[in-house]
């Protein structure tokens, strides 16, 4: 691609490609490696699973024996009929019992089927970090492709897809089984009815359900987060087995939630066998710099340390900008300043992109919700044929976030956006989702056409224009604190303030600093720059709405 001049040629970015392509052949071999390996694993899980079945069965038939006896004894007089209902519920056995009587199985297990397979020693993944527009999604990219037909299970997924997912799939792994009825058997009725004796099989199939039903209301965290990373790639159920890879891009770890998400949900993969190569902005030991939590942080940054190749991709050069260098500052689809002239070139684009065609008979602008996750919608002020139109401020001041901005760049292929002030931290969160909209609407190759009040390197001011969070000055008043006014809540207190030491004041003073919001901004003015290139304006056919009107181009 350097000979054709489509790049150009960077010694760094050349070492990581070796490295990539070493990974790509080592990978040839591990899979089938995998393949001889999950041919194993299949047959232990089979054998494990008929033989817990059958030592559940037996332990469901004992335990309804007891209780069939139990019941039986508590008959004999009405008196202890009314005594048991009204000191105890009835269940099938406590919830103690059924963890005891877990152990025990799983160790039986362990002495007659044997212990898991071990899993093939996995090639070492690759973690790729580097300035903004340094070319490490281009190359992770380009493996990716390259992996097609030799790696069957491959998957590539961007930081704030990834986590919407991990967050749906958490949430309904969680609600399973807890909507299901419980026996009757179980049930109270009237104080003085009498107690009816269930015959064997239903108080077995009894147990059975109950037993079922404390698995799925005493799931761990680690158990959601496994069943997740096993859905993530999903692999491990496919005939045809193989090694799996996922391609991670834009790692960021933002909050707790992340960084035990991340870390739980990568420890299982690679247990697996996958191989993990990513992409980030900061080298592993930075993503929490000055963060809070760092005992939990550390974990997720221990496990890719050890199981990923950390590679610094290219210089300070921005790629992106060399790319834009030819327009001359002639940005075809971004116009500022607000009104004037730049008013009339985006509404003359607007007239031609929303002039209905032949095909279009009988088109109209008009207002559309389109589905989000978790059952919510997003309104879409003016929408025409998979083109959409916003203001800035309803596209970035209502509670709206990732989701949203994901199902709107799966649903149109071209999105307007007009009046977008300069941006500082009094408009942090207004910020944050427009960093976020511009990293969705390029992740999914869609265009933007957007006026503005500054050229895209001066949108982001980046100071201290109004802070976002005052530590020294918030004011507020609390009956444990006795009453007091209190003016530092970083300082003193006994309610144990999370200030209360200098190391993480300083961690919160890092937070609320629009720090992380002024690095990731320089990566959305890339990738606006970028936006306005011919050689992205070409990608645009690979969006799934592709009837595009190609006189706006």
């Amino acid at each position: 691609m350097v000979a054709l001049g489509a790049l150009l040629y960077d010694a760094r970015q050349e070492s990581v490609a070796e490295a990539l392509s070493q990974l790509l052949g080592n990978m040839k071999q591990y899979n089938r490696q995998m393949k001889v390996y999950q041919e194993e694993l299949m047959q232990w899980d089979i054998k494990r699973k008929e033989m817990r079945a059958k030592l559940m069965q037996e332990e469901a038939t004992f335990e309804a024996r007891r209780r069939i006896a139990n019941l039986e004894t508590q008959g004999k007089n009405r008196l202890s009929r009314w005594f048991s209902r009204r000191t105890k519920n009835i269940s099938v056995e406590p919830s103690s019992g059924f963890m005891v009587a877990r152990i025990e199985r799983e160790k039986k297990l362990d002495s007659i089927v044997g212990r898991r397979p071990s899993a093939p020693k996995a090639p070492q993944g690759i973690y790729l970090y580097g300035n903004v527009g340094c070319g490490k999604t281009l190359l992770m990219e380009l493996f990716f492709k390259s992996a097609e037909g030799v790696i069957r299970h491959r998957r590539r997924v961007h930081f704030h897809a990834a986590m919407l997912e991990i967050h749906y799939r958490m949430h309904m792994l969680r609600n399973q089984g807890k909507l299901k009825p419980r026996s009757k058997l179980n049930q109270i009725n009237r104080v003085f009815e009498p107690i009816p004796t269930p015959s064997l099989e239903d108080a077995t199939k009894d147990w059975l359900e109950a037993a079922e039903r404390f698995e799925a209301e005493h799931q761990s965290e680690s158990s959601i987060l496994n069943a997740v990373a096993d859905e993530l790639i999903g692999s491990r159920d496919d005939s045809e087995g193989g090694a799996s890879i996922l391609c991670f891009d834009e790692v960021q770890v933002l909050d707790v939630f992340t960084a035990v998400a991340l870390s739980g949900i990568l420890v299982r993969l690679i247990t697996r066998g996958a191989v993990i190569v990513a992409t980030s902005n900061r080298a592993p030991w930075d993503l929490n710099k000055d963060g809070l939590q760092k005992e939990l942080f550390a974990a997720f940054v221990n496990e890719i340390e050890l199981h990923c190749r950390s590679m610094l991709v290219g210089t300070e050069t921005d790629y992106r900008r060399v790319m834009a260098t030819p327009l001359k500052g002639e940005l075809t689809h971004y116009f500022w300043p607000l009104g004037g002239q730049s008013q009339l070139q985006l509404e003359r684009l607007w007239d031609e992109v929303t002039t209905p065609t032949l095909n279009q008979a009988g088109s109209s602008i008009a207002p559309n919700f389109i589905p989000v996750m978790f059952g919510r919608s997003l309104e879409v002020p003016e929408s025409f044929d998979g083109v959409a139109r916003f203001t800035f401020e309803q596209a970035c001041s209502r509670p709206v976030g990732a989701a949203d901005y994901i199902a709107l760049a799966q649903h149109y292929h071209t999105v307007f956006i007009t009046d977008i002030p300069v941006l500082s931290m009094r408009t942090i969160d207004k910020a944050r989702r427009f960093i976020t909209l511009v990293d969705e609407l390029y992740n999914h190759h869609c265009r933007l056409i957007c006026s503005a009040e500054a050229p895209p390197d001066d949108l982001f001011l980046g100071t201290m224009d109004g802070s976002i969070f005052d530590l020294e000055n918030l004011q507020f008043e609390t009956e444990a604190e006795g009453g007091r006014l209190r003016r530092d809540v970083t300082a003193e207190g006994s309610v144990a303030p999370v200030g209360a030491t200098s190391s993480t004041r300083t961690s919160i003073q890092s937070i609320f600093s629009g720090r992380e919001e002024a690095f990731a901004f320089r990566r959305a003015v890339s990738r606006l720059l970028e936006m306005q290139t011919p050689v992205y304006l070409q990608t645009l056919d690979c969006h799934p709405k592709n009837q595009r009107p190609g006189s706006a181009r």
